[in-house]
């Protein structure tokens, strides 16, 4: 088993090999190689080398090849040092550029989805637009049609004080007058005793020309403040007399429903 020396790797990095190299490329131009006979004469002719001669040998770093060599050794570590660092920032600018790309790409995301949750929520207000459009249309279609039947089922009410009494009551609902067909009905009895044509010529009214006139004995001034669009501006006809007659009691007395006398 080989041990290592303390201090030292046991691998050669590719700047150590290219040193060990050239030291020995320069170790081996530089040599000078002399063999020395034992006794120091010069031979003309080569000798054979026993054991007992020693080669001398000899290296001058100032010498023009070992100076060379080492400008060699020195231009290698620069290029090396030069590809380790070019290497280096074209990984460096390699990680930046995916990095980059996948920022970019996060943000591509982001913005579809931004854009595909608005336009969801404008397909969703665009379309609770048109469902309201749609129910209102139905509605107003619905009561266009209840209209149109009221009007076709507005019944036909008798030409007697019974059926005079029940159409007043009916366009009094319309316009929200109060009473009832008990109410109108005594007061009538009680003023004219259902005679249409009814009219008092005795009283204060008539004296100062404005006799009470029609089933519930209508002066004209509150005939003409109260007449309810609709019916006949005639203080004779029944149903405009009962009509203003009551709408002149609610704003009075609360309905008609509330005299039992002279009013």
């Amino acid at each position: 088993m080989s041990q290592n020396t303390p201090g030292h790797s046991r691998g050669l990095k590719k700047t150590h090999k290219a040193t060990i190299a050239g030291v020995a490329a320069l170790g081996a131009a530089a040599l000078t190689l002399s063999l020395v006979p034992g006794n120091g004469s010069t031979e003309t002719e080569p000798q054979a080398l026993n054991t007992t001669q020693r080669v001398a040998w000899s290296y001058d770093a100032s010498s023009p090849q070992a100076k060379a060599l080492a400008a060699s050794v020195t231009d290698q570590h620069t290029t090396i040092g030069l590809k380790a660092k070019q290497d280096a920032a074209a990984k460096a600018q390699a990680q930046a550029a995916a990095k980059a790309k996948a920022a970019k790409a996060e943000k591509a995301a982001k913005a579809a989805k931004a854009k595909a949750a608005a336009k969801a929520k404008a397909d969703a207000a665009a379309k609770k637009r048109a469902a309201e459009a749609k129910a209102a249309a139905k509605k107003r279609a619905a009561q266009k049609t209840a209209a149109s039947r009221s009007v076709t089922r507005t019944p036909v009410f008798a030409n007697n004080l019974d059926g005079w009494i029940r159409e007043a009551l009916y366009i009094m609902d319309k316009h929200n007058i109060p009473g009832s067909y008990h109410g109108l009905h005594k007061n009538i009895m009680r003023e004219s005793s259902g005679n249409p044509y009814a009219i008092n010529n005795w009283d204060i009214n008539a004296r100062n020309g404005v006799p009470s006139k029609g089933l519930l004995q209508v002066i004209y001034p509150t005939f003409k403040a109260y007449h309810v669009p609709g019916t006949k501006f005639d203080q004779y006809d029944p149903v405009a007399n009962i009509v203003a007659a009551a709408n002149y009691a609610a704003d009075r007395y609360g309905s008609i429903d509330n005299v039992n006398s002279a009013y």
